[in-house]
């Protein structure tokens, strides 16, 4: 039987639409028709005017509900991490290790591919930060981790059979041609943990790379006389940029200024740690303690240790500090990211044939419901 969402305002494309309902048969969107048009035959749910979208997707997920992938990649382990996030309207996400040995890559890429098999809802891939990265822009990786990214690390990263591959890394340690076969693997690249130059980046995008992984943070910036790896992100009309939206990791006006240069290619993103969906706010991170002060996330040294954020609270903060209309801040969270890892048609929209994947949001931005493959989640 066939379910119709109604008394809803819509996410269509870039606007929000009233009259419309979603008629749901199976994890497929099957109509989006008036609301006067719904079968008789279908099962009704009244959404009480909420704002109805496309479920949300996350590009960088390290950890939630207590878990985090790097410290035991498993399905067990992918699930829990699901589970914590499609609370706040996560339909799909890709676990994220963080740099680590080859050997536990190897043994994350196994995981998301048996979760994929198995089904653990909202799975879309895997994201692969690191260990390929420049040292003097580490963050909080350990610096015992990064290396060069050779042959052996090329088999690590390419060896997910189902669902995609992101991997982060600093192309200045790489070279365009390395860039090339990853490219040509099927892997999406993005630039992460950079010191390169301008030059550096360029030839990065021009040999295939697509994204720049928390855009200003971890990265060359901004200059006179060197654009440096900011600079190249704004200037590129195609890439695609993620932004950590939680007023910490950066200043709205620096956030807005990337907004306005790139108004239709940012993503929202949270690089959630395990503190999100739990109580507890503190972990343990590669053997130091991080402790969430004011919602963020730090080290020892006062480093900061990815975020305590979720998505919905990401939707709200980009209302709130990059001006942008609620639709707009949607559509970051949802087809933008569904754009840049390539699943533009079949995720990120609300339309016939489109995965029914969505997010039910009441007036405040609070999530009221998802749903992943069509099944009711909350």
């Amino acid at each position: 039987m066939a379910t119709a969402l109604f008394n809803c305002r819509i996410l269509i494309d870039d606007a929000l639409v009233d009259g419309l309902a979603v008629l749901v048969e199976g994890s497929s969107i099957a109509a989006v028709i008036a609301e006067r048009d719904i079968p008789v035959s279908a099962e009704r749910h009244d959404l009480n005017g909420a704002v109805l979208a496309p479920g949300l997707i996350d590009t960088q997920v390290n950890g939630g509900g207590g878990v985090l992938f790097n410290d035991a990649p498993t399905v067990e382990t992918i699930a829990t991490i699901g589970a914590a996030h499609r609370r706040f309207g996560t339909t799909g996400f890709l676990p994220t290790l963080i740099s680590d040995d080859l050997a536990t890559v190897r043994a994350a890429v196994a995981a998301v591919d048996e979760a994929i098999a198995r089904g653990v809802p909202g799975v879309l891939g895997i994201h692969i930060e690191g260990p390929f990265l420049n040292i003097d822009r580490k963050g909080i990786h350990d610096p015992d981790k990064i290396i060069t990214l050779d042959d052996e690390g090329f088999a690590a990263v390419t060896g997910l059979k189902n669902g995609v591959t992101l991997v982060t890394l600093a192309p200045e340690k790489t070279s365009p041609a390395m860039i090339v076969r990853l490219a040509v693997a099927g892997v999406i690249v993005a630039a992460g943990h950079t010191n390169g130059s301008y030059d550096a980046i360029r030839a990065a995008l021009d040999a295939g790379m697509t994204g720049f992984t928390h855009l200003f943070n971890a990265m060359s910036p901004l200059a006179s006389r060197e654009p440096g790896a900011v600079g190249a992100a704004l200037e590129d009309r195609e890439s695609w940029c993620g932004l950590i939206v939680d007023g910490r990791h950066v200043h709205p006006a620096t956030m807005r200024v990337a907004v306005n240069a790139k108004p239709d290619r940012i993503m929202l993103v949270t690089d959630a740690m395990p503190s999100v969906g739990q109580t507890d706010k503190n972990f343990i991170l590669q053997g130091h303690r991080v402790e969430v002060i004011d919602g963020v996330c730090v080290n020892e040294d006062g480093t900061l240790a990815g975020s305590d954020l979720d998505m919905a609270q990401a939707v709200r903060n980009a209302e709130t500090m990059l001006g942008v209309s609620q639709a707009q801040a949607l559509t970051m969270a949802g087809r933008n990211p569904a754009r840049f890892l390539r699943l533009d048609g079949s995720h990120g929209r609300i339309a016939p044939g489109y995965a029914a994947d969505l997010v039910a949001l009441d007036s405040d931005g609070l999530t009221l419901a998802t749903w992943i493959r069509g099944h009711l989640e909350g």
